[in-house]
């Protein structure tokens, strides 16, 4: 007589390809806050005499020292985060949540690829990133708990206030920048965000909870 014996696969490994989505994830989206934030770093140190106060980001991508650098790493942050978003979406489902994170991507490629002396076409793409972004953060809040849920509002608004602050100023009410000037302005909508996508990014990378 043959005994048949029955496998169960474990659970763990049904789920593998969930756990997948968001370990991939988080290591997409922790390369990309990381990597652009270094990027920017390393930009700004190649320009000789480069102002950070006075000075807009952007310039970066003027300058033939970091041109190379600062654009293509804006393309690379483009591609990271879509497929961040949609490895994300995977899992939560949520068509709206997928589609701030597909603008803020076609705004970091766009501003890539028409530097600031295209005229224009960059202030659209860069605007479209700087709001998508930040729009990110706080709507990713919905997926979380806790802290991070407290750390993805936080970085989001804060974004957003330095975003109309740098608006004012930019409309002829420079005392908006108050002490920072308008390069600290700007990088008071970039900074916290991409602080945050590296803590995100870890979160997930450490096996923490995405809201299905």
């Amino acid at each position: 007589m043959t005994r048949t014996t029955t496998y169960t696969e474990p659970t763990a490994n049904r789920s593998l390809t969930e756990y997948d989505d968001r370990t991939v994830a988080g290591l997409l989206l922790f390369v990309l806050g990381a990597g652009f934030m270094t990027a920017l770093m390393l930009a700004a140190a190649l320009v000789p005499g480069y102002d950070f106060r006075g000075g807009v980001i952007s310039d970066l991508g003027v300058f033939s020292e970091s041109a190379l650098l600062f654009n293509g790493g804006l393309l690379v942050v483009g591609v990271l985060n879509l497929a961040g978003g949609y490895l994300l979406y995977r899992r939560h489902g949520k068509t709206w949540l997928l589609a701030i994170y597909a603008l803020a991507s076609v705004g970091a490629v766009g501003t890539g690829l028409f530097p600031l002396n295209t005229g224009d076409a960059h202030s659209l793409f860069a605007l479209l990133a700087f709001l998508f972004f930040n729009l990110e953060a706080i709507g990713t809040a919905t997926l979380l708990r806790g802290a991070m849920r407290a750390l993805s509002v936080l970085a989001g608004v804060l974004g957003i206030v330095f975003l109309v602050l740098m608006a004012v100023g930019d409309g002829g009410n420079t005392a908006a920048f108050g002490p920072i000037g308008h390069g600290g302005t700007e990088r008071m909508i970039v900074y916290p965000v991409m602080l945050w996508l590296v803590a995100f990014g870890g979160s997930l990378l450490g096996g923490g909870a995405v809201g299905e």
